[in-house]
């Protein structure tokens, strides 16, 4: 096993605020949210242990004379160091190897949603926030202490951070155990808080972070911001900040995965000789072609200027939806010029046309659902 004191880059002399000092940086570059790698973890968890043994009084001196902080010395010499009442903590005393509870820990996620608009969701952008959040109290450094003073052992638990008392069962007495009520388990008790953060380590404050937002985003994406989330109690470890995205409704474009959807009108006269127009897109007006013959409800599509696909530099396609006005007033003169047109294709009143099942809608409501 691995030297606690090596494992924190300290020597044997180090005050309670050196291992604290040491601990914390260490901490912070090893901790699984910054460094998810299985080896770093690892080591993560050993550094946490020699922490947890030398940040105790009581621990750190077993450990120097030849211990690991759990029974003491070992068996050799009469118990070592902590002696019989060690042995039985560890066996009745409901977990007498536990230890006090260290002041720095994790700090929570913190969750935020920003909107953006359908051009920002397709190009990207980037994106001012600001939020209140628990960051590391400046006044303290995040020790939770004045004027650079130390957590003293706690006079009720020893340091221990848990007290004992013997509870009767049908199986006779049993020692059990409980957090110290007077150090909340700590083992320690601060008695010159910090005024500012009133011996927590951080205080709520407003902060102001730079968010990319990548192209391709859609409502309900994430994006995540390692260590930006809420410094924990102690000045511990930051936890992380999730963006969420909430894309707003465009005005006339409607989104369906990487396509864009748009619906334009042309006149009867248009769609039967054919014409172009313009059709405002993400990029600015492209010219559309409507053929000679062109029916209401028709799909033409328009490729690459749909969305952008996240994480990649494809777009999506245009789709336009024709649709052919029928005009609904009509002049004398527009009424008989349109009645001399149907005779001339020899069209009469009442006449209709049935279309069958691979013809018209019936073609489209198959092709829809597939059959």
């Amino acid at each position: 096993m691995a030297d606690y004191y090596d494992l924190l880059g300290l020597d044997r002399t180090a005050t309670a605020d050196d291992i604290k000092k040491a601990y914390r940086k260490i901490a912070r570059e090893l901790h699984p949210d910054v460094n998810p790698d299985p080896e770093v973890q690892n080591k993560f968890k050993e550094v946490t242990a020699a922490y947890d043994t030398l940040s105790d009084p009581q621990k750190r001196q077993q450990y120097d004379m030849g211990g690991q902080g759990g029974f003491g010395g070992g068996f050799g010499g009469g118990f070592g160091g902590g002696g019989f009442s060690d042995i039985m903590d560890a066996f009745f005393g409901g977990g007498g190897n536990r230890g006090p509870r260290p002041r720095m820990r994790q700090g929570q996620d913190a969750l935020i949603r920003i909107e953006v608009d359908l051009n920002e969701a397709c190009f990207g952008t980037e994106r001012d926030i600001t939020l209140e959040s628990a960051v590391v109290c400046t006044k303290c450094e995040g020790q939770g202490t004045a004027n650079n003073s130390a957590p003293s052992m706690c006079p009720v638990c020893k340091g221990r951070g848990e007290t004992q008392f013997v509870q009767k069962s049908f199986l006779g007495q049993v020692m059990t155990s409980r957090p110290c009520n007077n150090c909340s388990g700590y083992g320690s008790v601060i008695t010159d808080p910090c005024r500012e953060c009133a011996g927590d380590g951080r205080v709520r404050a407003r902060q102001t972070i730079n968010v990319k937002v990548p192209a391709g985003v859609e409502t309900g994406n994430r994006i995540q911001m390692a260590g930006r989330g809420e410094v924990g109690a102690g000045g511990g470890p930051a936890g992380d900040l999730y963006v969420e995205i909430v894309e707003k409704e465009h005005e006339f474009l409607l989104r369906d995965g990487d396509n864009l959807h748009v619906a334009i009108e042309v006149s009867i006269a248009a769609a039967s000789l054919g014409t172009t127009v313009n059709v405002e897109t993400l990029d600015g007006p492209v010219k559309v072609d409507i053929k000679a013959g062109t029916q209401s409800g028709a799909m033409l599509s328009v490729k690459g200027k749909g969305m952008t696909r996240l994480r990649s530099t494809h777009r999506g396609d245009l789709i336009v939806h024709v649709d052919v006005a029928t005009p609904q007033k009509l002049s004398r003169d527009q009424e008989k010029l349109l009645r001399e047109f149907a005779k001339s294709r020899g069209e009469r009143d009442g006449d209709v046309k049935i279309k069958g099942h691979r013809e018209g809608l019936f073609s489209k409501f198959r092709d829809a659902f597939g059959r």
